[in-house]
């Protein structure tokens, strides 16, 4: 399973990841994905702490197995001047630089932006935070709980006669680590646009694109998924409010439950569609209804509408109601648990999970890598490694040899 040639449309660009949990790896897990080196940098002391996170196997998180895919870990204690010489050097030959830190803690170990620019004009550094790299609250701790909630997110999840909700996934973390991708990709390209990768000298022969930080606040990625938010309150003094399952202002769209338990999502907004659903219902009289044709119409009678939906629904097994619904051409669809989803006829032909195989034999499956690119796919080299299991190999690319590896082992500086 495991390979060492590089491939894909990242390769040879090479990643320093310096972060922990979720924003940051998730960022520059895509990366390893599709072809990019990354060196996620670990302390000694355990490494990232999502290796003990939720359903582990010997004592690891099945989910490191997917969040540090394709990566090379380096164990290094980045308190000690020595390891903070090490992290330098990796920093300023990467092209991308991927941290998570609170502001400033780079800073202290001389691995700030602006210090690797001095040096490295081509620097390309995504920094993912709470608050951002500015601003009163840059300097408090972030989470992507905070960021959901700050962003918007949470205020309108959930019913309107209870408090907000969670989704059950840290979507404000990988909102910003997509963010994070997305804007190390734009300045990748404006750099080799300018010049390209730096040539390693200074002065006079100093030859470098132009390099540049990518700021990523967790709330503003969260803001940022917002749709109308802004505008429909800036103009209209509109705070959008929690609608539990339904899709605010747009009717029908909501989830209902069927005879036998199971929970569907009916989308029948469009004015032909609802016309058709409620055909498919055996509800001529609403069909027919000319205050129901539009959904400005429909939008006043929302009750009325999502009550006939739910009475027929509970006539109905899922796959009965998805039998009709779909023979309507209304769009529906049941809201898979897992279970669902590795049975489900599309995602396996879609080829959405990967076998693979722990050192010890023990058979997995990983989800599969997207976005799909036609010629340069990303691919699973290999699973989430051991703490430290590329530190000699990283070492010695620098020109550490075997009596100085033993040396740093020895200090704890690995």
């Amino acid at each position: 399973m495991k390979k060492t040639a590089s491939s894909g449309p990242l390769a040879g660009i090479k990643v320093l990841e310096l972060g922990t949990l979720i924003a940051g790896p998730f960022c520059s897990r895509m990366l390893a994905e599709f072809g990019a080196d990354v060196v996620k940098i670990e302390s000694p002391d355990g490494g990232d702490p999502i290796r003990q996170w939720r359903v582990l196997k010997d004592g690891t998180s099945l989910w490191w197995s997917v969040q540090a895919r394709n990566k090379k870990s380096l164990t290094l204690n980045l308190k000690d001047p020595r390891g903070q010489k090490i992290a330098r050097q990796l920093a300023l030959e990467a092209d991308i630089i991927i941290e998570n830190y609170r502001p400033g803690v780079l800073e202290k170990w001389s691995l700030g932006y602006e210090q690797l620019k001095a040096e490295n004009p081509a620097t390309i550094m995504v920094r993912l935070s709470g608050f951002g790299q500015t601003g009163p609250l840059k300097d408090q701790p972030g989470f992507g709980a905070i960021g959901e909630s700050m962003g918007g997110m949470r205020y309108v999840s959930g019913f309107p006669d209870r408090p907000p909700l969670r989704i059950g996934i840290s979507i404000g973390d990988s909102v910003a680590a997509l963010h994070g991708v997305i804007g190390a990709m734009m300045a990748l390209r404006h750099r080799d646009a300018t010049g390209g990768r730096w040539n390693g000298k200074s002065g006079d022969e100093m030859l470098a694109g132009q390099g540049q930080m990518i700021d990523v606040a967790l709330y503003e990625a969260v803001f940022n998924m917002m749709e109308s938010l802004v505008p429909e309150y800036d103009y209209a003094g509109v705070v959008r409010e929690r609608t539990g399952g339904a899709l605010p202002g747009i009717v029908p769209s909501n989830t209902y439950t069927t005879g036998d338990g199971e929970n569907i999502v009916i989308a029948g907004n469009g004015d032909a569609i609802f016309k058709r659903l409620m055909l498919a219902m055996g509800r001529d009289d609403l069909a027919g209804d000319a205050q129901l044709a539009r959904n400005d119409g429909r939008v006043p009678r929302t009750a009325e509408i999502d009550a006939a939906i739910q009475a027929w629904c509970t006539t109905q097994t899922i796959d009965s109601a998805l039998a009709i619904l779909q023979a309507a051409d209304v769009p529906v669809g049941k809201i898979y648990s897992v279970r669902d989803m590795m049975t489900d006829p599309q995602f396996l032909a879609r080829r959405m999970f990967e076998q693979h195989a722990f050192p010890d034999g023990t058979p997995i499956k990983l989800p599969a890598i997207t976005p799909k690119l036609s010629e340069t796919p990303g691919e699973t080299k290999w699973l989430g490694p051991t703490l430290g299991e590329h530190t000699d190999e990283v070492l010695k690319t620098l020109g550490y040899d075997e009596t100085g590896i033993a040396e740093l082992r020895r200090d704890g500086v690995v």
